[in-house]
């Protein structure tokens, strides 16, 4: 068939990538200049099978009061005036329960799971280099209550074949030592073996490349203007190129067998304009990359620090340090005060954690730290929409939230196999399908 896939950041590159393994013609639409410039871009770094428990459980709706005028809250509900937002933070609401928490777990560790194969499949196969470490996932605790429920959740993990087991922290330092200037701070830790780390645009734009050599055609720096339906099924997609010169360029339409959509956060406005509503909003995320001054101390093996809910990844000679979830609507300053403030709270948490092994000088002060916000494509149960949609011919592969780099591989091999009416071999809601195709009878909320 021929298919055209709308996104070409990890997840429309892996969905191109297994499409082509299945003998299909493949063109990319992608309204940047190269792949992954957008959300897969700086994010933080991690493969994380282990850490994937959904924002809504039973804690959070006191937690989002609590943080609401907390400009580094972790968490950040910034309320505007679109009704999408509130229906999303409703329907984040009816999950924050044990029970819709388990159930969400048990397809988000499945997806991981599956994904996290068909990454080393596509690794084995390719041979791309992308700074990968494995070495496993740690997650650090300074408060003895968050430890408490750290220990619940691992267990949680543990009866879904996840091997996150508890740690005392001269375990930790054993594991990574170079949380040890800041040992009498942790309380203890949880670690994940089988997890790993790596960066996530130099493997998306290698994979785009492999693509490219296999035969797919990528339509940089062009917009999509609108979804063509005629009936009950898409006709074409209308692009126009972007950028400078743009205003005097001629609409193209493409036509094909099957669209699928995996544009991240603006996967849900193009598909309402085509009657598909589905609750995916946008969560701002912001990480620094900065360079190390002492390899020696750097660590090894990317780390969750709890407290301020961020995560430390190394990348070559370069630190990455990201984290924090801002709802509030498709902004992605950076030179905002609450902009500032988060990015500034990232640096002052490396020189707390690290000291001296990174250069967190501001531009200011004569470093040159990299600092980044991209949106993150929430569900409120954190469960993205794999499947097709009621329009024919129209396919969604979209809703990762913060675990697009985790379950990249898998949702685009998954996809791949259902557009060509294979089973995927895994326990998970896909959307638009009857439970057996799935085996399970849960979808997406």
């Amino acid at each position: 068939m021929k298919i055209i896939v709308l996104g070409a950041g990890i997840i429309g590159v892996s969905t191109a990538w297994h499409l082509l393994e299945r003998g299909h013609e493949v063109t990319v639409v992608e309204r940047l200049s190269d792949a992954a410039l957008d959300t897969s871009f700086a994010n933080a770094g991690q493969i994380s099978v282990s850490y994937c428990e959904p924002w809504a459980n039973r804690d959070a709706p006191l937690k989002l009061l609590k943080w609401m005028f907390r400009n580094d809250a972790p968490l950040l509900f910034r309320p505007q005036l679109d009704w999408q937002q509130w229906h999303w933070g409703l329907r984040f609401l009816s999950q924050c329960n044990d029970a819709a928490f388990e159930r969400n777990v048990q397809q988000i560790v499945a997806l991981g799971a599956y994904s996290h194969a068909a990454l080393k499949d596509v690794v084995r196969t390719t041979g791309i280099e992308y700074h990968r470490l494995e070495r496993g996932i740690a997650h650090y605790f300074t408060d003895p209550k968050s430890l408490d429920g750290a220990a619940t959740a691992a267990a949680l993990m543990r009866k879904f074949g996840v091997e996150r087991r508890v740690v005392d922290t001269a375990e930790l330092l054993r594991i990574e030592p170079a949380f040890k200037p800041f040992a009498s701070r942790i309380v203890g830790a949880t670690y994940t073996a089988s997890d790993e780390s790596g960066d996530a645009r130099v493997f998306t734009q290698a994979l785009a490349r492999h693509c490219v050599a296999r035969g797919a055609q990528f339509l940089y720096g062009h917009d999509v203007e609108h979804l063509v339906k005629s009936g009950d099924a898409i006709e074409s997609i209308a692009v126009r190129p972007c950028g400078a010169g743009a205003a005097a360029s001629i609409s193209i339409n493409l036509k094909a067998d099957a669209v699928v959509a995996a544009c991240g956060s603006y996967t849900a406005p193009l598909l309402r304009s085509v009657g598909v509503d589905l609750p995916i909003y946008p969560g701002k995320g912001y990480s620094a990359t900065f360079q190390i001054l002492q390899p020696q101390h750097a660590p090894t093996v990317s780390t969750i620090d709890d407290e301020v809910k961020c995560a430390f990844t190394r990348l070559g000679d370069q630190l990455r340090v990201a984290g924090t979830i801002e709802l509030g609507g498709y902004d992605l300053s950076l030179d905002t005060p609450l902009a500032r403030a988060r990015c500034r709270m990232l640096a002052e948490r490396v020189r707390a954690v690290l000291p001296g092994v990174c250069d967190t000088r501001s531009a200011s002060e004569g470093g040159a730290p990299h600092f980044w916000a991209g949106l993150r494509p929430a569900t409120p149960t954190n469960i993205p929409y794999i499947g097709k949609t009621k329009v024919r011919r129209l396919w969604v592969n979209a809703g990762h939230g913060t675990l697009g780099w985790t379950h990249g591989a898998g949702s685009g091999k998954a996809l791949a196999e259902l557009i060509s009416g294979e089973q995927p071999g895994m326990a998970f809601g896909f959307y638009g399908f009857d439970a057996p195709r799935g085996r399970m009878t849960a979808t997406p909320a």
